[in-house]
């Protein structure tokens, strides 16, 4: 990487940082995204947070399976999505990356159907180049690490996005394919959300690492910890290590450093395991909060447009959601319907 982390405030242990929670810059001469980029980063968020509330509800209502919430990780998805190209990238998901999925173009009535088990509505197309979400922690990341290391092989630019949590450090897969990464020099940028619970085990029971970026030393290459609050610090942070990437100079770990306000799923009570004083708090550091802010500031928006925004995203929900549910209710056979060979062949339709 630069000697970016050298360019912001704060001691050689603060993570890079450029907004203020008031939506100021630090400094005046820290990068920032192009006016339209943050345009689509806030809507994305605002969209993001429209999404959890309205799955929260439907889960509550018994219509829906377990979800989980990105409430209060936003800027850290979006702001490091927002650095790649959907058409020419791979986006390899954990399983709370929805809106960086949507952006990627997995349409918003697909991802419902996909909650609502709606099998084949909720197929990725072919065109998206973008795995299926991963619910076994850590699993996803070899694959990422093949992706990149195929696409690196055929000779193109692409760059293979992937996310995982801090608990997944934690698992075999992740050495696995950090090490293959660094001994190929992949074109992988391996974005760790940070969020200070593998479920209910805090990150003090995981390691006695001082920061998880540390660990990319160890394989090779470059990692950095970011706010994973300020949208405009996990935008630039994560250009650059794509700018690497595609250069040939191999993976980079961004540790994006961020708290998750709700529960790991909807089947979660997270009052078992955390003092209540930990989300109100994390609540003041809301990554939305801060980027409207800079937004009116910078007069990008104002404050009746970011309402009207607000409106509009739920609007979007809704209407994604009657699409999703007027698609054909699942069968039990379906489950076989897109296993390879076979089986998938020999199964009757009714």
């Amino acid at each position: 990487m630069s000697d970016l982390d050298r360019r912001t405030t704060g001691g050689e242990d603060e993570p890079v940082r450029f907004l203020t929670q008031d939506g100021q810059l630090i400094r005046p001469d820290l990068p920032r995204p192009p006016d339209d980029v943050v345009r689509e980063g806030l809507r994305l968020m605002l969209l993001s947070r429209a999404l959890d509330e309205k799955c929260t509800i439907l889960h509550r209502q018994g219509r829906l399976g377990l979800y989980a919430p990105v409430h209060g990780q936003e800027a850290a998805v979006v702001g490091s999505h927002l650095a790649i190209d959907p058409a020419v990238d791979w986006l390899v998901p954990a399983s709370r990356e929805q809106p960086a999925m949507l952006r990627h173009g997995w349409t918003l009535d697909r991802l419902l159907a996909s909650l609502l088990g709606r099998i084949d509505a909720a197929r990725i197309p072919d065109d998206v180049r973008m795995l299926p979400r991963q619910q076994a922690i850590a699993a996803q990341l070899p694959h990422a690490a093949g992706i990149a290391w195929a696409t690196s092989i055929q000779g193109g630019r692409a760059v293979t996005l992937a996310y995982c949590g801090d608990g997944a450090t934690s698992e075999g897969d992740f050495h696995e394919a950090c090490n293959l990464a660094g001994v190929m020099e992949v074109p992988l940028v391996l974005v760790v959300i940070n969020n200070q619970y593998a479920i209910s085990t805090p990150v003090s029971r995981q390691t006695r690492a001082r920061r998880l970026s540390d660990r990319a030393l160890g394989y090779g290459f470059p990692g950095v910890t970011v706010d994973g609050n300020d949208l405009f610090a996990m935008y630039e942070v994560t250009r650059q290590a794509v700018v690497r990437a595609r250069d040939g100079q191999g993976p980079t770990l961004i540790e994006a450093m961020t708290y998750r306000v709700g529960f790991h799923n909807t089947s979660d009570n997270p009052s078992l395991y955390r003092h209540p004083s930990e989300p109100a708090e994390a609540e003041e550091r809301d990554p939305i909060t801060r980027l409207v802010a800079y937004a009116v500031w910078a007069g990008l928006l104002d404050a009746a447009a970011v309402d009207a925004q607000r409106a509009e995203v739920r609007a979007e929900v809704e209407a994604a959601l009657d699409q999703a549910l007027s698609y054909d209710a699942p069968r039990p056979e379906q489950i076989f319907r897109h296993i390879t060979g076979g089986a998938r062949d020999n199964q009757p339709d009714g």
